[in-house]
Order: C-alpha cells, then sequence, then structure tokens
C-alpha cells in the first residue's frame, strides 16, 4: 500500500468515525425498546404499631410523648393529614392534650424483575468486530450499535456472530436485560383515642370545720367589773337600815351623857 493509499484509508475512518456519531444521536428512533415487569417471589409484610399521648397542640405543630417518655415534635403537620378517631375523621386542629395517637406502619416488600428487550433490523454498512456495526436503517440513516459480549445476529435464518457479518448483510438482533429490583410499599394508618374523662366531683358529705381561736394569756386578760343590780330584788326590806339608824342615835345620845357628867 501506497502512502496515497494510507492516508485514503484513514480519511475513511475518520469519516465513518463521524457519520456514526452523527446517526447514533439522530437515529436512535428505529430501536424498538419493550420493558416488562414481572413478580420474582412472594411479598413479605413487616407491621410498626407506634403509640403516643398528645402534650400540646400549637397552631400545625404537634408534640407527642413518646411510649419511651421522649418527646416527639411534629412541626408544620399538614392541614390534609388525618386521624381516626371513634370512626370520626380529624385533622391537626381537632387533636387535644391528653389523646392516645397510634401510627400502624405497614411495609411490603416485592421482588421483581425488569425485563428490558431491544429490538433492531437493518443493513450492515461497517463492521468493526467485536466492538461495533454501523447498520443502514430503514429510513437510509446509519446509527452505530455496540455489540454486547457473546451477542448474536440472525442472518436468513441462520444466527452468526460479529466476525460472521459483512457489508451488505441484513441483519437482525434483538438483546434482552434481565434486572432483578425490590419493590417496596408502605401503608401509614393513623389512629386515636380520646382522653379519659375528668374524675366526677366526691359526694357531699358532712364535715367537722375546726377553727382556731387564740387565747389570751393570764396576765392580760381584761378585768371586767361587776355591774350592780339596778334593784334591790323584790324579798328586801328597808326595815333593818332604819332599826341601824336608831341603834347609832341612841349610842351618841349615851356618849353625849357621860361627856357632860365627867364635865
Amino acid at each position: 500500500m501506497n502512502r496515497k493509499d494510507t492516508w485514503t484509508l484513514r480519511w475513511l475512518v475518520l469519516a465513518a468515525g463521524a457519520v456514526c456519531l452523527t446517526f447514533t444521536m439522530s437515529g436512535s428512533a428505529q430501536v424498538q425498546t419493550e420493558t416488562t415487569t414481572t413478580t420474582a417471589g412472594p411479598a413479605s409484610k413487616q407491621v410498626t404499631v407506634e403509640r403516643g399521648t398528645v402534650v400540646t397542640v400549637s397552631g400545625n405543630n404537634l408534640v407527642v410523648r413518646a411510649q419511651d417518655g421522649t418527646l416527639r415534635d411534629f412541626p408544620n403537620v399538614p392541614e390534609s393529614a388525618r386521624v381516626t378517631v371513634d370512626g370520626k375523621q380529624l385533622g391537626i386542629h381537632d387533636l387535644k392534650p391528653g389523646m392516645t395517637l397510634q401510627r400502624t406502619i405497614t411495609t411490603t416488600t416485592t421482588p421483581k424483575v425488569i425485563t428490558t428487550t431491544q429490538s433492531v433490523t437493518g443493513t450492515v454498512w461497517h463492521v468493526q468486530p467485536p466492538v461495533s456495526v454501523i447498520l443502514t436503517m430503514e429510513d437510509g440513516k446509519n446509527q452505530e450499535f455496540k455489540i454486547p459480549k457473546g451477542q448474536k445476529f440472525d442472518i436468513n435464518g441462520q444466527m452468526v456472530d460479529a466476525w460472521g457479518l459483512k457489508k451488505g448483510m441484513k441483519v437482525s438482533a434483538t438483546k434482552v436485560v434481565e434486572m432483578p429490583e425490590t419493590q417496596v410499599a408502605q401503608q401509614r394508618k393513623l389512629t386515636g383515642t380520646m382522653p379519659p374523662p375528668p374524675a366526677p366531683p366526691p359526694a357531699d358529705v358532712p364535715m367537722l370545720i375546726v377553727v382556731a381561736v387564740p387565747v389570751m394569756p393570764a396576765e392580760a386578760a381584761p378585768v371586767v367589773a361587776e355591774a350592780a343590780p339596778a334593784a334591790l330584788p323584790k324579798t328586801g326590806s328597808e326595815l333593818p337600815l332604819f332599826g341601824l339608824i336608831g341603834a347609832l342615835s341612841l349610842l351618841g345620845g349615851l356618849g353625849l351623857r357621860v361627856i357632860r357628867k365627867a364635865a
């Protein structure tokens, strides 16, 4: 091969790369892709129950005391949140301190298999085994495809690998990819019970009321004079008084007589 032929070959390789890049981007619609999802096994369920007591409700902020005694703050509870209490749907503004809340979370885990099938049909325009092949699609545009390891091509009912491809051959290829996936779904249910009613007031029972009266010391006790009776009792008489006056007069007269005799 002379120098001119070498440069021509290099130009063709570069040109083929440019065409391949162009049509890989614009001709991707020629590949038909089908995706299916199937269940690969039985699903498993896990149920978690959380309980707590409402401590305070301020606007859309909720504080709950959990079973372990810790306080949990739930700020900005959405207006759409609902709690089932005695068959009624209550919102955040209907909750009261003392209410018991219960949240039940059911987690369902299901193994799945996602199968992606890609099918393509075209005419070989250029092949670089075992890396890639450029096919001319039905619309006349070229598109490059990476050849997976072990990929087989159907040519007139015969299966060949990348080394058996030749320019001008019409080929069909199908690529199947299976990807395992675990699908997890959660269902949340929030229920509650009203706080217990207040205790009834005690029944009316007679009570002994003790009043403490201060006692004054003896020395400080006030002396209260006894008032004299306003009048003599009905059984009293003035005769003893008249007798006493007479006796005094008699004694006075005897005294004067004695004094005169002595003089």
